[in-house]
């Protein structure tokens, strides 16, 4: 018998396979995202700190495969595919452009990858907190993880009040 509110083993094994698949998802959306910002900043200084960020997120979603795998977690082709899609739909919102990349665009792909941060900080924080007797958790390094989030937030951060100031100010 459980404590009410937990869950059995089983269904948290599949709970955490949902979880991560959610996670997944966000990381393809997040990876994309930071593509796209990218094509659309090379040569400034944001640019730079983008493919920087692209190497690091595209590691991050790596490690979140490996992790899975580790697991004997499959991955939900169907789910990840859908995150692509919908970052795709993303792109015709309003940016007070008719056609074009403008200065509100770059706002808002800013505060998206500023999410996928937040998300991602939060599902190694979540794994990091949870007291577990399988070994195979162990074989990713989430204090690293949580600190490279952190100080991909922290770095973002400028770039995205830059980005606030040209398009708001």
């Amino acid at each position: 018998m459980t404590d009410k509110g937990s869950s059995p083993a089983p269904d948290r094994r599949r709970l955490l396979r949902i979880y991560l698949n959610d996670h997944l998802l966000a990381t393809t959306i997040g990876v994309d995202l930071t593509r796209r910002c990218l094509r659309s900043n090379r040569g400034t200084p944001l640019g730079t700190y983008l493919e920087q960020l692209l190497a690091e997120v595209t590691e991050d979603r790596a490690a979140l495969m490996e992790l899975m795998a580790a697991l004997e977690l499959p991955v939900d082709r169907l789910k990840v595919a859908l995150g692509g899609l919908g970052e795709k739909i993303g792109r015709f919102k309003l940016n007070g452009r008719l056609r074009g990349y403008s200065d509100l665009s770059r706002l808002w792909e800013l505060d998206g990858i500023g999410a996928g941060i937040d998300l991602k900080l939060a599902l190694w924080t979540s794994l990091a907190s949870v007291p577990t007797a399988d070994p195979r958790l162990g074989s990713t390094d989430l204090n690293r993880l949580i600190e490279r989030a952190n100080g991909q937030r922290a770095a973002l951060e400028g770039h995205r009040l830059q980005a606030a100031g040209r398009a708001l100010g």
